[in-house]
């Protein structure tokens, strides 16, 4: 989906990507997407797995649609296409085609689904959410459980590219593209590291939403303030704090202190997510882990 790579000269340095959508009828180029599973590939690699670990652990094949997770947010692929910083200004030069474009990617995500519901080719292992994907309404998750409509599982969301786009702009050329797609899930995730702190009340028209993700990049005490107890607070510390450039507990326990007491009214879960790395020392996972647990204990008792 992303266009090509232009790599930096220096050793280790980033890259810039060539958007494949550069003029505005390139996206008559764009292709309708289908739902199909190459069943000769898939039954030869599953061959493959339960030759090498299926004794030890159950294979589970995944029939769900491509367009889930970061496919199926549209926000990425809308990145990955146009850029951001292009998308950004379609919105107040391009505003109609920038609508044509999104309602496009909308479109293809729900056909996929559709068709990939009529197959019986959702799963119980198709749960989204971001983290541990149990509900008492919803069934648990199981391997090789097909033929399950979407309002049996947890569908997620996130608008990362959209984190510097207004509330009303996020809702114009975002949301309401979301929602039809999110409208066929029995519950919904919503959001990634994108602050949220100012768009909360905008993600209410989401009938089924669950859980909200308050990242590090927002302010926690607003966003409790605004969630309550009417949703999950998906709390979700910066890794690079917690445990990947050392592990200072005072420094631990002086952000979760703060940032537990601005929600200690609100229905709580935390995520340790993106630990791009520990410095070789994993053991710093499980010393974060029972700092967090004392702070927790000290403030909900």
């Amino acid at each position: 989906m992303s266009g090509e790579r232009n790599f930096s000269e220096e050793p280790g340095g980033s890259w810039k990507t060539d958007y494949p959508i550069r003029k505005l009828d390139d996206i008559e180029q764009l292709c309708i997407p289908w739902h199909e599973i190459d069943e000769e590939r898939t039954a030869r690699d599953v061959q493959r797995l339960q030759d090498a670990v299926g004794d030890v652990i159950t294979i589970n094949v995944g029939r769900g649609p491509a367009y889930r997770m970061w496919t199926g947010d549209i926000s990425t692929d809308l990145g990955y296409l146009r850029g951001i910083e292009q998308f950004m200004v379609d919105m107040v030069d391009n505003p109609d085609w920038l609508h044509q474009l999104v309602k496009f990617l909308a479109d293809g995500v729900l056909k996929a689904h559709d068709e990939a519901e009529a197959a019986g080719d959702w799963g119980l292992c198709a749960h989204q959410n971001q983290s541990m994907p149990y509900a008492e309404e919803l069934q648990d998750p199981a391997p090789n459980v097909n033929g399950v409509k979407r309002t049996q599982l947890w569908g997620y969301m996130a608008a990362q590219e959209f984190t510097g786009v207004s509330a009303a702009m996020h809702e114009e050329f975002l949301l309401r593209y979301q929602l039809p797609i999110l409208d066929k899930f029995g519950l919904v995730a919503y959001g990634c590291c994108e602050d949220l702190t100012y768009k909360i009340d905008m993600l209410w028209q989401i009938p089924n939403l669950r859980r909200i993700a308050v990242s590090s990049f927002a302010d926690a005490a607003k966003c409790a303030e605004q969630i309550g107890r009417d949703y999950v607070f998906r709390y979700r510390p910066s890794p690079a704090d917690m445990v990947s450039y050392d592990l200072d507990p005072d420094r631990v326990r002086s952000i979760l202190r703060g940032d537990l007491e601005a929600c200690k009214n609100c229905l709580v879960d935390i995520t340790l997510k993106d630990v791009e790395t520990v410095q070789r020392d994993p053991n710093r996972v499980r010393q974060w882990v029972i700092i967090t647990r004392e702070v927790i204990d000290k403030i909900f008792g």
